[in-house]
């Protein structure tokens, strides 16, 4: 049973998903963003037959085995990872659970499958925008793309800036007019004008 606030943070997923917008899930470690995860996962099943895609550090692979199998022991889930991975089984899972170091040495496989949702834990991991794991990341094809991280900016606008592009491409801007219009003011001046602006736009999401 989802508590209160998990039951909110399941809600604004669903309708973000129904509207194809991407989300950041953003919340506090041990405040449950797995389960509402998964909540959207098993909500999603009904209305496709298309697999979802879960990327996260090895560290943490076994703990989404036995979440969802926990949670969710109606999806069909399956780890594509280790040496025997096999693409031929994606399509007939629910679930794909995978690894960062994966999505960069078989990108060419991953952005080929029509993924339904798309989910990065740990996103963090992605918060360099010219490392070859954001990029495999954004070229992954998803109805609906997640990030889950209590840490969406840790040092810099552009680890934002890099979640923000793989979630809503094009919501920033160009990355260079990014830099200069909105990171600049913020961080060297601090331009509350400018980071309040920044605040509304990403706001929803």
């Amino acid at each position: 049973r989802l508590r209160p606030y998990q039951q909110r943070g399941f809600d604004w997923l669903t309708t973000l998903g129904r509207l194809g917008l991407g989300a950041c899930l953003a919340d506090d470690m041990g405040l449950g963003k797995t389960v509402m995860a998964t909540a959207h996962l098993l909500a999603r099943r009904t209305s496709t037959d298309r697999p979802s895609l879960v990327v996260c550090p090895t560290s943490v692979l076994a703990n989404w085995s036995r979440e969802l199998k926990r949670f969710a022991p109606s999806l069909r889930v399956g780890r594509y990872h280790g040496l025997d991975r096999d693409a031929s089984e994606i399509e007939a899972l629910d679930v794909v659970l995978t690894t960062y170091g994966l999505l960069v040495r078989d990108e060419d496989i991953l952005a080929d499958v029509d993924w339904d949702v798309v989910i990065l834990d740990e996103a963090q991991a992605i918060k360099n925008p010219d490392s070859q794991r954001a990029r495999a990341a954004r070229r992954v094809q998803a109805a609906h793309r997640v990030v889950m991280t209590g840490t969406p900016m840790e040092n810099r606008l552009d680890e934002l800036w890099s979640l923000m592009e793989f979630l809503l491409p094009g919501l920033l801007g160009r990355r260079a007019t990014f830099r200069r219009t909105v990171a600049l003011p913020i961080e060297r001046f601090g331009d509350r004008a400018v980071a309040a602006r920044l605040r509304k736009a990403i706001a929803p999401f």
